[in-house]
């Protein structure tokens, strides 16, 4: 099995440890970014939406033309953009890139985000939307005639597009925790993406992907993102350390942010099913398995993938292959301090998990 890393993109130096609070585009950066995502030679990288955030197109097309490996996964919600515009969109980016682009749905877990874009729909019409616009696009990456579609949210009369994905597609990811997740990623997803749970909890997920997959009478299994946060330092307490260090910055940085106290603090259950299980998973205890650290994701209200592998690069590596070991293929990793994390797994994290890949698959051979 072929095991690849994500990273996610950043356009300035702003992070959660600075706290610089930076928006502007620093094209310096960015460019610097890049080339250490090349350097680390990590296989992709998230380029993340929200509401209030840059063009992602944009900065996908800015990652293909300053890179040579590193392929930008497109995070994309349906309410804002077209199926069709966007399945042009992500087919000319994946023609700029000589095949690098994935794009990776975000069906809308927060009511409130999704309002602020004009897009009232419930969560069961947003998964079912996500649906329909998969199918959509992949007919118009595949179509050779004009077609017309009449769906429940999305309808067009001889729809043509002459522009083509370079291998005829472009891998389609989707998220989430809930039952609905699930069906739609497992009946339609080429990636699932999960956030970094616990061993036991993760092999139960990817149980109900492969079920949903089956149902959907496919040959084949979505392959299996997880996400973690990992703080590594030279020796265990030294990383403890620094993750103590860390937890300390977000939990002040939570005191002075009131949506975030809005989002999983103070009581108040987040909106989504993914945030409200890394927060039970959290208060169950703080650390599982090898080293999965949870109290960052109570620290943040788990608004996203925030829980943690703390230890030496050799201990989060070990707990990298035990996802591996579950059915991962794709394991993203991003830290604290974006840039300068992002250069120490490179230098020390995937190249362990690669040569432990490597020894096992020689080891296979030679006893074939």
């Amino acid at each position: 099995m072929t095991v690849e890393f994500i990273s996610a993109i950043n356009v300035n130096p702003s992070n959660e440890l600075n706290r610089l609070g930076r928006t502007e585009v620093d094209v310096a950066f960015f460019r610097r970014y890049v080339n250490a995502l090349e350097d680390a030679e990590f296989d992709y990288t998230l380029v993340p939406y929200s509401s209030g955030f840059h063009d992602q197109f944009a900065i996908a097309n800015q990652i293909v033309a300053r890179s040579e490996r590193v392929a930008p996964i497109v995070a994309l919600r349906p309410n804002s953009v077209y199926p069709t515009v966007a399945a042009k969109a992500l087919a000319t980016l994946d023609q700029f890139g000589g095949g690098r682009a994935v794009v990776h749905f975000i069906a809308g877990g927060s009511d409130a985000e999704q309002a602020r874009e004009g897009d009232y729909v419930t969560k069961e019409q947003r998964y079912a939307r996500t649906a329909e616009y998969i199918d959509i696009i992949r007919k118009v990456w595949t179509s050779t005639e004009p077609f017309s579609h009449e769906g429940e949210f999305y309808r067009f009369d001889d729809f043509l597009s002459t522009v083509r994905p370079t291998n005829g597609t472009i891998p389609v990811s989707v998220g989430g925790s809930s039952p609905q997740a699930y069906q739609v990623g497992g009946s339609r997803g080429d990636i699932f993406g999960l956030w970094g749970e616990p061993l036991a909890d993760t092999r139960q997920q990817i149980g109900a992907v492969n079920a949903e997959a089956a149902k959907a009478g496919r040959a084949d299994r979505p392959r299996i993102w997880v996400t973690f946060r990992p703080i590594i330092a030279p020796t265990e307490e030294l990383a403890w350390e620094k993750a103590k260090r860390t937890l300390a910055v977000l939990r002040d940085t939570a005191g002075h942010n009131p949506s975030r106290r809005h989002h999983g603090g103070a009581g108040v259950t987040p909106p989504n099913v993914g945030s409200q299980r890394l927060l039970e998973i959290a208060a169950r205890q703080d650390v599982h398995d090898r080293a999965l650290w949870t109290p960052t994701a109570t620290a943040t209200g788990a608004g996203g993938a925030s829980t943690a592998l703390v230890g030496t690069p050799e201990t989060v590596a070990a707990a990298i292959l035990d996802y591996v070991d579950l059915g991962a293929s794709l394991v993203s990793i991003r830290g604290y301090d974006n840039l300068n994390d992002l250069i120490d797994y490179g230098r020390y994290i995937l190249p362990l998990v690669r040569q432990e890949l490597a020894h096992r698959e020689a080891t296979a051979e030679n006893t074939a």
